[in-house]
């Protein structure tokens, strides 16, 4: 059996593998979901999931430590916010269960017309059946968690292929699963190859296809699809924030910083496109390039790292061509633009990069800021919307009528005022709009979206 190798991404050292599977398996494994979905003599009933997903939770707590510990070693993200990410993972897992109350169905009234009359109705929510999920290595363990509890609470059978570069957490997780009580055939840990992945989303038995990644490859996924296969997709975006001149900006400098340069910016909602009045843009531009340069780089297993690597060199290769761009074409690098040896790059503020250049018009996905002068916040608002995806924005302001105006006109699933783009807490919606994304996540949302109505209706004896 093959295996695929992870290494720390900042020492390039191997720590560990999984084993690799083949479509033989997955063949299997599809048939064993699909049966198990359709025998309803003996389904795995909700409190007995409930039972195992409140067992999961208890184990991942005993192994707090060693899951913040792998977080890092596998994904560069350093031990401070890993430890974060641990912590919200085991609220997600609690999070399906208490959820799971609100999983119900309604009456429907039916003597509205003389059609209806003597008969009534209800619906409820069933699982949709088999779920494949593709994940992301920025969160290789909460991730993971939002799109397999779901299918675990509701009862839909679950195959997870993790990224290449973090398999390590997603298989930790469904070990717990099956630990603390889960049947192997309800979750499967899958590890592949690309033409095996795709052939695995694109199965007719697959009934749910969840995916967190780049645009590219899950909008490409989900064309094809089977027919009647549902899915939903998270990708990324270039976040915008604005910032009018009432802003409180000692308050939100550290924002911006936590926000633009968290797990190294690899972050699909990171902070990334600055807009300030012209007046006061510089100053805010030079503030964060002295918040960075103070910023420690390192190993992210290292107690005192505050920002890890990028997830692979090639990404330290692409994000310091981008920046050399910017500057080439008039932006002023005020810090950083450039790597910390061939696996780190060091926290970057950008003043007025071109309008043009790809740190303007596309994702980074590094530890790069752009930032803006404006003359008119109309213009400024245009310019945040004038990409093809749309994810999470912010604005800065203690004004009433500027913060409405914002929320109202900055194209984004979610807008927060006086915070950066990348807060979130488990039980919102998070979505991307346009090219950002298709479907709406959280864990609630999530739950919803692997169930289905069933209604009946009984005619009443006359």
């Amino acid at each position: 059996m093959s295996v695929l190798p992870v290494e720390n991404p900042y020492t390039r050292e191997m720590i560990g593998e999984v084993p690799m599977s083949d479509w033989g398996q997955a063949d299997g494994w599809l048939d064993r979901a699909q049966a198990l979905h359709r025998d309803q003599s003996s389904p795995l009933p909700a409190h007995e999931r409930i039972a195992i997903l409140n067992r999961a939770a208890q184990i991942m707590r005993e192994r707090f430590a060693d899951l913040a510990h792998q977080i890092a070693n596998e994904g560069g993200k350093p031990l401070i916010d890993a430890r974060v990410e641990v912590e919200r993972a085991i609220d997600g897992v609690e999070l399906a269960v208490r959820e799971l109350l609100h999983l119900r169905g309604t009456e429907i009234p039916m003597d509205l017309t003389a059609a209806g009359a003597g008969r009534m109705a209800f619906t409820r929510r069933e699982p949709i059946g088999p779920v494949a999920a593709i994940s992301a290595f920025n969160h290789p363990l909460n991730l993971i968690v939002h799109q397999v509890a779901p299918a675990v609470a509701v009862g839909c059978p679950v195959i997870v292929k993790p990224a290449d570069d973090t398999p390590l957490s997603a298989k930790a997780f469904v070990d717990i699963l099956h630990e603390a009580g889960l049947p192997p055939d309800w979750c499967r840990f899958f590890a592949c190859d690309i033409p095996t992945a795709e052939k695995l989303v694109t199965d007719p038995r697959v009934a749910f296809f969840s995916f967190i990644g780049s645009a590219k490859v899950g909008w490409m996924l989900r064309s094809k699809l089977a027919p009647g296969t549902r899915c939903a997709l998270e990708h990324g975006g270039a976040a915008p924030v604005i910032v009018d001149e009432t802003a409180d900006i000692e308050a939100m400098i550290p924002l911006l910083l936590k926000g633009g340069f968290y797990h190294a910016g690899q972050v699909c909602v990171s902070v990334q496109r600055v807009f300030a009045p012209t007046a006061i843009a510089r100053d805010i531009a030079m503030r964060l390039a002295a918040g960075g340069e103070k910023l420690i780089v390192g190993d992210a297993v290292e107690e005192k790292t505050e920002v890890g690597p990028l997830i692979r060199p090639g990404e330290v290769t692409r994000v310091a061509e981008w920046v050399e761009e910017a500057g080439s074409g008039g932006g002023e690098i005020l810090t950083g633009g450039a790597p910390l040896g061939p696996t780190s790059f060091a926290p970057t503020v950008v003043f007025e990069p071109p309008a043009s250049c790809r740190l303007s018009t596309m994702e980074i996905f590094g530890p790069v800021i752009g930032v803006y002068g404006y003359d008119d916040l109309n213009a400024a608002i245009a310019q945040a919307n004038a990409l093809p995806f749309a994810f999470q924005a912010a604005g800065f302001t203690q004004r009433l009528d500027v913060a409405t105006r914002l929320i109202d006109a900055l194209d984004a699933t979610a807008v927060m005022i006086n915070d950066h783009t990348a807060f979130r807490v488990d039980w919102m919606p998070f979505a991307g709009r346009r090219q950002s994304g298709y479907g709406t996540g959280g864990i609630g949302y999530t739950m919803h979206d692997m169930t289905e109505d069933k209604m009946a209706v009984i005619r009443m004896p006359q």
